[in-house]
């Protein structure tokens, strides 16, 4: 199933301003922020000028705040706004353009904004309310974390947000050094390929990317996996990302090691255009093994394993990519089927709607019910499908392909 990758893809040179920041009302030593965990994505709410509640990605892989929902511009009554066009990949104008806006009121529960302005997506090619199953508005990344410590504790869907510098440590943390270049946090960490080579990374600590792992240049640098399955890694501003997925031995970060970890490698012609040098970047099926407290006034990650730490990697075992579409975000519609899947093996087509999974309706499921269903070897399934203007009954035998 294929992981949303927000990360990087929003290269805004030139635009980001001094003073763009948030603060705690009255001042406050710290407030609690509810989010929502859907698909490995951070989600919490906020309102624009006050209009809203809106919900935003909450992404250290991005700049700028950026809004995917074009319909907000009128909703939230701005400006003076002037169009840019984004740097990703490729040269795909329509994708790539975009309005900046003037200075917003950005209300998140507790903090106070200033300055903040956002990018509006003329087209909004992520698609993320198809992605989770919820309404999403935008995402929102460096000014958030810039101007706080903020602490995400999985177990409990909060986030607590402190002055910079000022926060409370977990207990029994660890220290990993970060560094903040171009307004990403970067870290090192060993990366054990299945051969035993061990070989020292620089990564992108990426909230936005839903991948455990991902390893650019691997070809050159990793040599060739043993096992590996093409897939479709995530979307970038000109289309999808496709590379293949594999299993390395290890990764190591800090002293905390996670074993038989699912990594992503992107096609050798994929070209990230970024002033920083790097090696790939960690994302949100590793993260949310830890309980974090990111800290970039002190260049500073603090982990701590949580309720999710010893839990295998799985990948998807249906064979399935699929959005959820109409207006309750209830129709399950399939994106893309693998080669030599389960799912290709029974018939199954891009276009085909899934109605229900063992009787159980899409329109009372999450995205996330669906997902670990799918990641569940040795499982028979009974799907029934919209196909043709007909529905059918097919038995799906999930099996692991990595």
């Amino acid at each position: 199933m294929r992981h949303i990758w927000l990360c990087a893809i929003f290269c805004l040179y030139g635009l980001y301003a001094n003073g763009q920041f948030f603060s705690l009302k009255d001042n406050r030593k710290s407030v609690d922020i509810p989010f929502k965990f859907l698909r490995n994505l951070v989600i919490i709410q906020l309102n624009i000028n006050n209009k809203g509640p809106y919900n935003f990605v909450l992404d250290t892989g991005v700049g700028l705040m950026i809004i995917t929902d074009s319909s907000l511009a009128d909703s939230i009554n701005i400006a003076g706004t002037r169009k840019i066009k984004l740097i990703g990949l490729g040269d795909d104008e329509e994708a790539s353009e975009a309005i900046v806006t003037p200075a917003l009121n950005v209300d998140i529960h507790g903090l106070i904004s200033n300055g903040v302005s956002a990018a509006i997506l003329k087209t909004d090619i992520f698609n993320l309310s198809g992605y989770t199953g919820v309404p999403v508005h935008g995402l929102i990344g460096y000014d958030f974390f810039n101007s706080l410590a903020v602490k995400i504790n999985f177990n409990d869907s909060i986030l607590t947000v402190y002055p910079p510098g000022k926060a409370k440590l977990f207990k029994k943390s660890q220290r990993v050094p970060i560094t903040i270049e171009d307004n990403k946090p970067y870290l090192q960490a060993y990366i054990t390929m299945p051969d035993g080579s061990r070989v020292l990374n620089k990564l992108i600590v990426d909230l936005g990317a839903g991948h455990p792992v991902s390893l650019e240049s691997s070809a050159k640098k990793y040599g060739n996996l043993l096992n590996k399955i093409p897939a479709n890694l995530g979307i970038a501003l000109n289309g999808p990302i496709f590379g293949y997925i594999g299993r390395i031995k290890e990764v190591e970060i800090g002293k905390y090691k996670l074993k038989d970890v699912i990594a992503s490698f992107p096609d050798e012609n994929y070209e990230q255009r970024t002033n920083i040098p790097r090696d790939g970047n960690i994302g949100a099926g590793i993260l949310k093994k830890f309980n974090l407290l990111f800290d970039y006034s002190n260049n500073a990650l603090y982990l701590k394993p949580n309720n999710n730490f010893k839990a295998p990697f799985e990948h998807d075992m249906s064979g399935i990519e699929y959005y959820l579409t109409g207006n309750d975000l209830s129709h399950m519609i399939i994106t893309r089927v693998a080669p030599d899947s389960p799912a290709d093996e029974i018939g199954l087509l891009r276009g085909d709607e899934i109605v229900s999974i063992n009787f159980k309706p899409i329109a009372k499921m999450t995205a996330g019910e669906i997902d670990n269903i799918f990641k569940t070897p040795g499982r028979s399934l009974l799907l029934e499908i919209f196909h043709d203007g007909k529905h059918e009954r097919v038995v799906i035998n999930l099996r692991r392909r990595i």
